[in-house]
């Protein structure tokens, strides 16, 4: 006797809906997760005037990045020169720079592609962040915000070594105002 698999429902997650972890320095809202999806994590994040994630790359994550609200400078590409302090003037080998993004800007990153976002605004950017496989950048996340809680100055060595376990190697600093 053959027997049918049983089909699993779908997710649906409403607007302004999904668990949400809230610092000064950051917001993310969890929309899909590893428990939902073999395939990526999905998340809402809010990104604060002066907020930059820092140049980093991964060895085994691929992510997109699809800005919904406000601007945010970008960065996705090897640069021919790596400056240890900030990206911003980095330059490809093509001659590409950083970019400007506005709603609607789709960035897909693949493994070992230097990458960073920072808002440089006066006004908060939204965006629409995916990162497959799952579960690992759940837990950065979660841990990230919770050494960022307090609003205190960055501890660099606690945020070297979270990003160290998660696949994330730092190549400029992680700012926040």
């Amino acid at each position: 006797m053959v027997t049918a698999a049983i089909p699993r429902d779908g997710l649906l997650v409403p607007a302004g809906q999904g668990r949400t972890l809230q610092v000064p320095a950051h917001e993310v809202t969890f929309k899909v997760t590893g428990e939902h999806s073999s395939v990526a994590s999905s998340f809402e994040v809010v990104v604060p005037p002066g907020f930059d994630v820092g140049a980093h790359r991964h060895t085994r994550s691929e992510e997109l990045f699809y800005v919904l609200d406000g601007e945010l400078d970008i960065l996705a590409f090897e640069p021919l020169v790596r400056t240890p302090d900030d990206w911003r003037d980095w330059r490809s080998l093509s001659g590409a720079g950083t970019v400007r993004a506005t709603p609607g800007t789709v960035i897909v990153v693949p493994p070992g592609c230097p990458h960073a976002f920072a808002n440089r605004t006066d006004t908060p950017a939204k965006m629409f962040f995916q990162a497959s496989p799952p579960p690992d950048h759940e837990r950065y996340f979660e841990e990230l915000l919770e050494l960022l809680r307090s609003g205190a100055p960055v501890d660099d060595t606690a945020i070297a070594e979270l990003r160290a376990r998660y696949d994330i190697e730092q190549l400029t600093p992680l700012r926040h105002a």
